[in-house]
């Protein structure tokens, strides 16, 4: 069963033709997907779509432009999402403890994404520093404006909808830290998780932090430990995509290290692509055979140059590669592997790594 697929024709001979002399007078540097975009507007029209489900549409197609324009100046920098309680006080360790995990990271020259509100999101823009930070605020009928630390700011942005936000938390990031915080905390850790696992996103370092003295992930991990994996619900290498800590040092270097050896991921004609950021011994590569043959369906991973439709996007072609005939199921191992091949290449003491482009759409050369 596949989703649907955008059409890049309406279907009327005149619309069509008035849709290729407007995409043609506008240079869209990308005007098939821009007229897909356009037909299936056009679509909702014909086919009598309610007002409500146009405004949603509408609206959710604004906000997404609206986070472009503020994260695409930044597209260089490496950047953590930080997930906690709005109503942790700055008294409260773990308001402490962010401030300090903030400060950390941005001694390795990364920059945070918070949702813009009090308690650890403020904590975390304050560790971090306000000009590397960006805020991704949820209008709500309680709360109109986001904290004060970053309200006004031009790397503020404003939604209307959750899911436009959660989408810009998940796609603009390359990290990941959770606080102890309420439901939305514990959604959030759930979604990114699922979203990781099935290969709905591209890998990436989870990290869970409280303070010294605190049980809320540990905790946390009882119940998945005994209620989640003990009643087979999930895998025991699901347990291994994340790290609980108290020792924000330790968060920061596990988040880090990640980017150390491995560099990015793309699907290029059902062959998974690892693109690296040092180059590695035969030795290494033996090894990660041995260790993760249960994941790779055929043949064995080995080194490879850039794919054709790599190069035709400009896509890292200098860096060294993998490739495998993954058998997209086992993303939590794919998780595992990676660690170990950064582990295996033995950098440490990483700074942010520049120009990270996560994308794990497939593509055919």
């Amino acid at each position: 069963m596949a989703a649907p697929r955008p059409r890049s024709n309406f279907g009327n001979p005149d619309i069509d033709s008035l849709l290729t002399q407007l995409l043609e007078t506008n240079e869209s540097e990308h005007i098939d997907i821009v007229r897909s975009m356009l037909v299936t507007v056009l679509d909702m029209d014909e086919q009598d779509v309610d007002k409500l489900n146009l405004k949603i549409a509408s609206q959710a197609l604004v906000e997404m432009l609206n986070s472009w324009n503020i994260f695409s100046p930044y597209n260089d920098r490496a950047k953590v999402t930080i997930f906690g309680s709005a109503r942790t006080q700055p008294e409260h360790p773990d308001y402490k403890l962010c401030v300090e995990f903030g400060n950390l990271m941005s001694q390795r020259d990364w920059m945070a994404i918070t949702g813009a509100g009090p308690g650890i999101m403020s904590a975390g823009i304050e560790g971090i520093t306000v000009p590397n930070a960006f805020g991704v605020s949820i209008v709500l009928p309680f709360e109109a404006n986001a904290a004060p630390i970053i309200d006004g700011n031009e790397k503020l942005a404003t939604y209307k909808y959750f899911f436009t936000r959660k989408l810009t938390f998940m796609k603009e990031t390359d990290a990941f830290a959770l606080f102890p915080g309420g439901y939305g905390t514990l959604d959030e850790a759930f979604e990114l998780l699922t979203l990781i696992q099935t290969g709905k996103s591209y890998p990436a370092p989870i990290v869970f932090l409280d303070h010294p003295g605190s049980t809320y992930w540990q905790s946390w991990e009882r119940f998945v430990k005994e209620e989640l994996y003990g009643g087979s619900q999930i895998s025991e290498a699901d347990l291994d995509m994340y790290l609980i800590t108290h020792d924000p040092a330790e968060a920061v270097e596990y988040l880090c290290s990640f980017y150390s050896s491995y560099h990015s991921i793309r699907i290029v004609n059902k062959k998974t692509i690892i693109r690296l950021n040092i180059e590695i011994s035969d030795d290494v590569v033996s090894t990660l055979n041995t260790e993760f043959s249960d994941i790779i369906k055929s043949g064995k991973l080995e080194k490879c140059v850039a794919t054709k439709a790599e190069i035709k996007g400009n896509d890292y072609v200098d860096l060294p590669r993998l490739q495998m005939s993954f058998d997209n199921r086992s993303f939590a191992r794919l998780m595992t592997m990676i660690r170990r091949l950064n582990e295996l290449g033995g950098v440490t003491r990483v700074q942010a790594i520049d120009n990270l482009v996560h994308d794990v759409s497939p593509e055919e050369d």
